[in-house]
C-alpha cells in the first residue's frame, strides 16, 4: 500500500471513487477545501463588523475577490464558498470571468459582480450590461465605450469610477477627473449609466508597521476623499466607496467606507510575510498541492541531477521523480543546486513532504533544475530503508506551520522561488485537476449542482 504525506478526511464510497478516478487522470492534484474558504470569508466579515463597531461606523459590505480563476482555486466553486461565508459582492478582473459566473448560475438577483480589467476597444461591454455586471471605468475611452454599449443594449450600465490616488496604476488622476466627470454627467442625465461606486487601490497597506508606508496610505485616503468630494460637487453621488484590500481590511478600519475587497485573505494567506503568518490573522490556507511519485533510483555520491549538472549528490542517496514541472506551474526558480563542481551559490529547491514507514513526514527538496514536466527529489537517504516507494503521495504545500515542521506551505515555496504566495497558486496550470472537499458542509444542494454542471466529478465531499 502506498504512503501519503497528505491526511485526507474520511470519505464516502462515492467520494473515494471520485478521488481515485482523479489520481488515474493525472499524477498531481490540487485539493481545495470549500469549507475552509467559507470559514475564511466568514472570519473576514466578522473582523470588519467588529472593527467598524469599534470605529463607531456601519459595517461595510464584503466582496469576495475571485479573479484569476479564484487565485487558482477554481472560479465558480470558490465564488459559491465565498457567498456561503457571507460575501455580498463578487469581484473579478476580467470580463470573461464575470460572465462565466453568471452563466454558471450566479444570478444578478443573488449578488452583484464587479469587473475592472479590459481594453475599451475590444471588451464585451454589451454582454456585461445585459448580464447586470458592474463595470469599472478608469479612462475617457472606457466611459465612451460603455456609453455606446448602453445605447446598443437599451439599458443603463452600472459603473464604478476608478481613481488614481498614489498607486500609479488604474484610474483617473486628479487632473483627468474633471474631464471624466463632464462625460459622466452627460451620460447619467441621458440614463445611459448609473454611477454605483468609486474605487481605488492601496499601494503599501501590507506594511502596516512601517511608518513611511502608513504615511503613504494616509495620503491615499486623503486623495481618495478629495476625489470623491469632486464627484459630489459635479452632482455625481456614488452609493459605494471602496478602497480596502486584504491588508487594509485586517489592519486599517479607516479605509472601510461602504465596501471592502479582501483577496488573498479569502484563500487563507497573509498579504505579505512581513505581516506575520496566516494563523496570526485567524486564516487557514484552503489549498493543498500533492503529487504521486514516479521512478525511484539509488545514486552514488558525486552523481549529477537534471539539466546543467547544477546539483551533485553529496552522498549515496535515493532520488524520486516527481511528475510535475514548470508546465504545471512549478517555478523553475524553485530549482535546487549546490556548489559541488560549480561556482554557483547553494540554493535549496522547493520543499516537499514525503511520508516514511515510521509514519512521520520528512521534508526533502527539489534537486537540480525543475524540468517542463517533472522535478527530481533528493530523498537524502535510502528509499527502501525509509519505506518510500513509487506511487507514494507527496505534499508540495498546504496548511501548516512551515517546512521546518514537516508542513510546507505556499509561503515556503514563495521564499524558495523568490516570489509571493499569490504567484505560487495562481501559476498552477489547469492540467492539474482541482478536487473540492467540504462542499456539502457549506453549500446547499443547488450550489453543489452548479459545480457538478460545470466541473463534473470534482466534488469529493
Amino acid at each position: 500500500m502506498s504512503l501519503s504525506a497528505v491526511e485526507l478526511p474520511e470519505l464516502s464510497e462515492a467520494g473515494l471513487a471520485v478521488y481515485e478516478n482523479t489520481l488515474r487522470e493525472y499524477p498531481a492534484q490540487a485539493l481545495v477545501r470549500l469549507d475552509v474558504l467559507a470559514h475564511n470569508m466568514a472570519h473576514l466579515v466578522n473582523i470588519t463588523a467588529q472593527q467598524a463597531q469599534t470605529q463607531g461606523v456601519n459595517a461595510p459590505a464584503v466582496m469576495g475577490v475571485v479573479k484569476a480563476d479564484a487565485y487558482g482555486h477554481g472560479l465558480l466553486p470558490t465564488a459559491l464558498a465565498a457567498l456561503a461565508g457571507g460575501a455580498t459582492w463578487l469581484g473579478v478582473a476580467q470580463a470573461r470571468e464575470a460572465l462565466a459566473l453568471r452563466r454558471g448560475g450566479i444570478s444578478a438577483e443573488r449578488v452583484p459582480i464587479l469587473c475592472w480589467m479590459f481594453s475599451a476597444h475590444t471588451a464585451p461591454f454589451d454582454e456585461l450590461i445585459e448580464n447586470t455586471i458592474d463595470i469599472a471605468v478608469g479612462s475617457v475611452h472606457d466611459i465612451e465605450a460603455v456609453v455606446h454599449a448602453a445605447q446598443r443594449v437599451g439599458r443603463p450600465a452600472r459603473v464604478h469610477v476608478q481613481v488614481e490616488t498614489g498607486f500609479g496604476r488604474n484610474g483617473f488622476t486628479a487632473d483627468q477627473l474633471s474631464d471624466a466627470l463632464s462625460i459622466l454627467q452627460s451620460a447619467q442625465s441621458a440614463d445611459l449609466i448609473k454611477v454605483v461606486g468609486v474605487m481605488s487601490h492601496l499601494a503599501v497597506a501590507d506594511a502596516p508597521h512601517d511608518e513611511q508606508a502608513r504615511d503613504v496610505t494616509d495620503m491615499q485616503i486623503a486623495n481618495f476623499n478629495a476625489m470623491v468630494s469632486a464627484m459630489h460637487d459635479a452632482d455625481i453621488h456614488p452609493q459605494i466607496r471602496h478602497l480596502a484590500n486584504t491588508a487594509a481590511t485586517l489592519t486599517r478600519p479607516d479605509t472601510y467606507f461602504e465596501l471592502v475587497r479582501p483577496g488573498i485573505g479569502l484563500y487563507g494567506y497573509e498579504p505579505d510575510k512581513a505581516m506575520g503568518t496566516p494563523s496570526d490573522f485567524g486564516l487557514t490556507p484552503a489549498m493543498t498541492l500533492q503529487a504521486q511519485l514516479g521512478t525511484i533510483k539509488d545514486l552514488p555520491a558525486g552523481h549529477g541531477i537534471s539539466y546543467g549538472r547544477t546539483y551533485i549528490t553529496e552522498q549515496d542517496t535515493s532520488t524520486a521523480d516527481m511528475p510535475v514541472g514548470y508546465a504545471d506551474g512549478i517555478h523553475r526558480s524553485a530549482s535546487g543546486f549546490n556548489p559541488l563542481g560549480s561556482q554557483r551559490t547553494s540554493h535549496w529547491g522547493g520543499p516537499v513532504a514525503v511520508r516514511t514507514a515510521s509514519g512521520e513526514n520528512k521534508v526533502v527538496h527539489i534537486a537540480g533544475r525543475v524540468c517542463m514536466d517533472q522535478s527530481v527529489l533528493d530523498l537524502q537517504g535510502n528509499a527502501h530503508d525509509m519505506g518510500i516507494a513509487e506511487g507514494d503521495t507527496v505534499k508540495l504545500f498546504g496548511p501548516g506551520r512551515g517546512a521546518v515542521f514537516g508542513e510546507p506551505t505556499a509561503d515556503d515555496w514563495a521564499r524558495c522561488a523568490d516570489t509571493i504566495s499569490y504567484e505560487i497558486f495562481t501559476c498552477l496550470r489547469n492540467r492539474i485537476p482541482r478536487l473540492y472537499f467540504g462542499a456539502r458542509q457549506v453549500l446547499n444542494d443547488q450550489d453543489c449542482a452548479l459545480i457538478e454542471a460545470t466541473l463534473p466529478g470534482r466534488i469529493v465531499s
